[in-house]
């Protein structure tokens, strides 16, 4: 018989889990397939499980259930949805971060409005992280060439400088910041359940060559246009319908799509509920870019930039009266303003102070900033290793990404919105970094009147000579940048509900590499029935049902004479990393294996070599006879129990022939783990050495 096609086996998930009509999410994480269901009892696990593409089935609390899928997830996932019966499914755009996002939400600080307001910053930016890291590495190559003295990227006639070829690859990564605001619009509308297409034209309209052609006071003489005497930039004001508007660039205006959605959600709801639902499509849309996009071009937009050349004033006039303080508040500052799009206008007061005589063509801002820089891209190194040790390579990557974006191209926004925002730790250790490189830069500056550069740079590794004195900018950037470093390292990014949920996803995934490799018949240390392997993920996520007892297990006994080992010296990576919970191993001497505690045989291999035991307290044992002995299909494997079974301590499970298991190459230390580990107040095993079969080896506390 031919095996299923990627539709039929979409199909036959579907209908296993009680068809389209039962469910009502799907997503899915690096190996499974998370369902929400209307009625979890209707899942045929049978059926499901026998499924080629599918390694097991993972019931969850409540009416989540599991199915795993491995490597292929993605591919299986988007069949199930691309299923006509799955058209009316209406979660198929929600994501498995949507949801992650929704959890995390049931656990606020002290403060929701705050948490609030950082979810909104961070879920308007985080889809944005491929674009923005592609983008930084484009960044990162013309900063190498521009420090290297190769192609001047950075001079203040660089269209003339560097030639046609390299503005147009100027162009490519500029692009990404120009039109920023336009796809956080998108996002933003999309977090707050707003149409993201309408929020996204909304702020497009800002950027028409009909709006920009509105500066030109040649074409429109009603144009009025004035020179900011301190940033040195052109403000201009047109008329339109008889009122005036300011006209302003709006490339990079982050903060002016925040505020706009923010009013453009409560605009889009109210027109739902004044439009029958049958007239809403056209409608509501409609009304909302008539209402939305003056309201935007008149007020909001240039509300946000009022708001950053005000700050640019100011730091203008601290830094020539109070120096010091000035070098302080500039890398304290940059984290507040850069999330919000008001570091920008900045930068054009950077240009303005290189181009100035006043100034001797000297910049008094990049200086400072670059402790707020390094400090940023210390605590994302601190992330780095962290993530190392925890084995979180979703985030290393990410990690490793924005680190090099930053060091190489001083670009915080990887760092920032792809890591430090989605992580409210980070940005009070952070801080401490900023301070630390501020203190520096004003107190080793004093002399020399603080850190200056006569050109508009990238604040990383590359661009250091061009900070004056060399020496006071690389001491308070090294500061930063350790400070934040180990202050991540010491006290963790993460909160202690992210902590024990990336714990539990680890633990999800180990167990469903166990799976895979089981089916595949390529451990046997991982064949753990689809029982099995749910008690494992159950316990990794921290669920367990447990029943009162007046005699609660407190120990788990050897079930075979033989030698106590470390977990760690066993030759099977699933069970050394703790994947299938705390444990040893032993090295049997004899062939005959007993249960180590009194319970029901959740799960009985076929093959004879894996028993899961749950106690009446909820103790789940796992006894794993051998490594890799999955593939002798029971052969020299004798045993009198079955699933659903009830054994009692001492009740022989099987019988073995140790010599024949060894002399066909296979390695017989047995493992016996607690697969619920996670839900116990400690899991202690014994030391190793000489065990008989029925002495304790594992204790256990609630």
């Amino acid at each position: 018989m031919a095996a299923p096609n990627a539709a039929e086996t979409a199909q036959a998930i579907v209908t296993d889990v009680g068809g389209p009509e039962n469910i009502i999410s799907l997503t899915h994480c690096a190996t499974r397939l998370r369902f929400v269901l209307k009625d979890a009892s209707k899942v045929d696990a049978a059926k499901l499980d026998k499924i080629p593409a599918v390694m097991g089935s993972v019931p969850q609390a409540g009416d989540r259930y599991q199915v795993v899928i491995g490597g292929a997830v993605q591919g299986v996932f988007t069949d199930i949805m691309n299923l006509p019966s799955m058209s009316k499914v209406g979660s198929s755009s929600v994501s498995d971060a949507d949801v992650k996002a929704a959890e995390r939400a049931k656990v606020r600080g002290k403060y929701a409005w705050l948490d609030n307001f950082f979810e909104y910053l961070s879920d308007s930016f985080r889809p944005l992280l491929g674009v923005l890291l592609g983008g930084s590495l484009i960044i990162a190559i013309a900063a190498v060439l521009d420090a290297f003295h190769i192609v001047p990227f950075q001079g203040v006639d660089r269209a003339k400088e560097a030639g046609a070829s390299w503005i147009f690859w100027d162009s490519m990564w500029r692009a990404v910041l120009y039109f920023l605001p336009i796809m956080v619009a998108y996002n933003a509308a999309k977090k707050l359940k707003v149409d993201p297409w309408v929020g996204a034209t909304i702020m497009a309209a800002l950027f028409t060559p009909e709006y920009l052609s509105l500066s030109n006071s040649k074409v429109f003489p009603g144009t009025v246009c004035i020179t900011n005497p301190t940033l040195g930039t052109e403000s201009c004001t047109a008329q339109i319908f008889g009122m005036p508007m300011q006209l302003f660039g709006y490339g990079g205006q982050v903060f002016v799509p925040l505020i706009m959605v923010a009013v453009l959600a409560v605009v889009y709801k109210g027109l739902k509920k004044i439009f029958p639902e049958n007239i809403q499509l056209v409608f509501v849309p409609f009304f909302s870019l008539l209402i939305m996009i003056p309201i935007t071009a008149f007020l909001i937009g240039p509300l946000g930039i009022w708001i950053g050349t005000a700050i640019g004033s100011g730091l203008a006039w601290l830094n020539s009266s109070a120096p010091i303080l000035f070098a302080i508040i500039i890398p304290l500052l940059y984290p507040f303003l850069v999330p919000l799009g008001l570091h920008w206008p900045l930068n054009a007061l950077m240009l303005a102070n290189i181009a100035s005589a006043a100034t001797n063509h000297q910049d008094f801002i990049q200086g400072p900033m670059g402790s707020w820089n390094f400090a940023c891209f210390g605590a994302t190194a601190g992330v780095l290793v962290l993530t190392t040790r925890n084995k979180n390579h979703e985030l290393q990557q990410t990690a490793i990404g924005a680190l090099a974006a930053g060091l190489l191209g001083g670009i915080s926004e990887p760092s920032l919105y792809g890591i430090h925002l989605r992580y409210k730790r980070i940005y009070p250790r952070m801080l401490v970094g900023c301070l630390v490189g501020g203190l520096l830069t004003g107190l080793l500056g004093w002399s020399s009147g603080g850190v200056k550069t006569g050109t508009f740079a990238f604040t990383s590794l590359l661009t250091i000579p061009v900070f004056s004195p060399m020496w006071v900018y690389i001491i308070a950037i090294t500061g930063a940048f350790f400070t934040a470093m180990f202050l991540v390292i010491i006290s963790d990014y993460r909160t202690p509900e992210q902590k024990a949920e990336e714990e539990a996803d680890r633990a999800q995934e180990a167990a469903d590499l166990a799976m895979e490799q089981s089916k595949g018949g390529a451990s046997a240390s991982s064949v753990v029935s689809s029982a099995a392997a749910g008690t494992a993920t159950a316990a990794a996520a921290g669920g367990t049902a447990t029943a009162v007892l007046a005699r609660p297990t407190t120990e788990v006994l050897s079930p075979v004479k033989g030698a106590v080992v470390s977990l760690d010296d066993v030759s099977d990576k699933v069970f050394s990393s703790r994947a299938l919970g705390q444990g040893v191993g032993v090295v049997p001497s004899e062939g005959r294996f007993v249960a180590p505690v009194a319970g029901v045989l959740m799960a009985v291999v076929k093959s004879g070599h894996a028993y899961g035991i749950k106690t009446d307290d909820g103790v789940e044992v796992l006894v794993h006879i051998g490594i890799d002995t999955v593939r002798l299909n029971g052969e020299h494997f004798s045993s009198p129990v079955e699933k659903g079974q009830r054994v009692e301590v001492g009740d022989l499970l099987a019988t073995v022939d140790l010599a024949a298991v060894a002399a066909a190459g296979y390695d017989t230390t047995t493992m016996v783990t607690i697969t619920n580990t996670k839900a116990l107040a400690s899991v202690t095993p014994h030391a190793a050495g000489p065990v008989a079969a029925g002495a304790p080896i594992i204790d256990i506390a609630r």
